[in-house]
């Protein structure tokens, strides 16, 4: 078996990786991915790691490159990357390349068949239509399915709580899980029932759900579709699921963060992975300009929906809007565009919500937080709310690139003045992109804009 480490594709791909940083994130992935493997006792020495730049960059695989852009239509590259590439709103190039890159990896590893996810099955498709054009053999494609996130919707690495990381600590898998979507006697897009399914059983070929004696005991299921009617029938409650999950990763993980323990991969973890809080600290004799800290992932920036608006009872400038987040309750929250936007052009419409300043009343009604909007430096003053990508669901997560691994502070203290700090470099880019410091606000599903007011600023 061969295992493609695709540095290559991963840089292409919206630079999810910088060109710098390759290499040590190779590296990286090689040193995990055995010690996955390992922990579950596969035995390594029938596989065969390979880098994407050992053979893509040399004259015949480029030329290969060329002669396939010769005969790919644009609108078949499109579609081909639709679920894998990154979609923005002005896509670069580069994701348009992607697909042919990934359909010539089948010549040039001499592979009989590819493996991937079942979102790969586009460029499965587009591989068997294309390669045959170039004189090369179609190959056989093998899928898995999907796994839920454990939000609900798709497993994102722009989603930090989406995942279970391979290295994430007992806490961090135990925070993650608590917070994990199941719902009572739902099926559907039910992360934690899904990593048992494709993760645990397999492995095991049974569940252990942990629970006292005075609700039953543990019991031992043998069959996922058991388990699964018993949660549906709510006889498993969604607490003693995530628990027995937690238990039962923990376990599997284990042998891999013993194995990560040791200094040389600390280091190799922390080089391909640079904590971005880590400002370079000040010289002897000198005072930082700002704390160190001080970085857009401590924001918890989020697409809300706005769910109804009315005017303020006690101040004609401001409006009280319900807002989703997706929590269980929508948020209360209190904003001064009475003069800026209609009622009915805030009405339903999706938003970028600031959720983790310190609640406080704006005459008399509580605010939950802050809608971000674009406002234009002259007179007279414009503002347009933040508009999330298309497609986006209430509650998602909104990121500043290079800073989706951190985590949000829980409340940001207003002595400390993080946000102010922050917003001093907020932007709006010359093609309506919100900005900090000219990386752009993103959701999974691309970058946050506003309609018009170019080279504005955020409040």
């Amino acid at each position: 078996v061969t295992i493609l480490f695709a540095d290559l594709h991963a840089y292409l791909d919206n630079m999810k990786a910088p060109w710098e940083l390759l290499e040590l994130r190779t590296r990286y992935y090689e040193n995990v991915i055995k010690a996955m493997l390992e922990s579950i006792g596969v035995p390594l020495e029938k596989l065969k790691f390979v880098r994407g730049t050992d053979y893509q960059l040399t004259k015949e695989y480029t030329l290969d490159v060329y002669r396939l852009s010769s005969v790919v239509t644009q609108h078949d590259a499109k579609k081909a990357g639709a679920e894998v590439v990154k979609q923005v709103e002005h896509p670069l190039l580069s994701g348009l390349l992607y697909p042919g890159l990934q359909a010539l990896d089948e010549e040039y590893l001499k592979v009989d068949a590819q493996f991937g996810g079942v979102d790969q099955r586009k460029i499965f498709t587009f591989a068997e239509k294309y390669l045959p054009s170039l004189g090369y053999a179609k190959r056989i494609h093998l899928m898995n399915p999907m796994v839920p996130g454990l939000t609900g919707s798709k497993m994102s690495s722009s989603e930090e709580d989406s995942k279970i990381d391979l290295l994430d600590r007992k806490e961090d898998v135990k925070k993650k899980l608590k917070k994990a979507f199941c719902e009572p006697g739902n099926v559907e897009n039910n992360g934690v029932l899904s990593f048992i399914k494709h993760v645990l059983f397999p492995l095991k070929s049974e569940f252990v759900v942990l629970r006292e004696e005075k609700w039953g005991g543990n019991k031992t299921y043998t069959a996922y579709e058991t388990l699964e009617k018993d949660f549906a029938e709510q006889v498993v409650h969604p607490g003693d699921l995530k628990n027995s999950v937690e238990v039962a990763l923990n376990k599997l993980l284990d042998p891999i963060r013993e194995k990560f323990n040791s200094p040389e991969l600390k280091k190799l973890t922390n080089a391909a992975y640079p904590n971005p809080s880590k400002a370079k600290p000040a010289e002897k004799g000198t005072k930082n300009s700002e704390p160190e800290d001080v970085v857009p992932s401590r924001l918890d920036i989020r697409v809300g929906k706005v769910i109804s608006v009315e005017k303020h009872p006690d101040a004609d400038s401001l409006y009280v809007e319900k807002i989703d987040v997706g929590e269980p309750e929508p948020r209360t929250v209190v904003s001064g565009l009475v003069q800026f936007v209609p009622k009915e052009q805030l009405q339903d419409r999706l938003v970028v919500l600031l959720c983790n300043l310190k609640p406080q009343k704006m005459r008399g009604v509580e605010s939950q937080g802050m809608v971000l909007c674009a406002s234009s430096a002259g007179e007279p003053r414009q503002v347009e709310p933040l508009d999330p990508p298309a497609g986006c669901c209430a509650g998602e997560r909104v990121y500043v690139e290079g800073y989706e691994g951190g985590e949000p502070d829980d409340e940001l203290k207003p002595k400390k003045k993080v946000f102010e700090k922050l917003q001093a470099d907020f932007c709006i880019s010359e093609d309506c992109v919100a900005q900090w410091k000219q990386r752009n606000f993103i959701t999974k599903l691309g970058r946050v804009s506003c309609k018009s007011l170019k080279g504005g600023t955020i409040s």
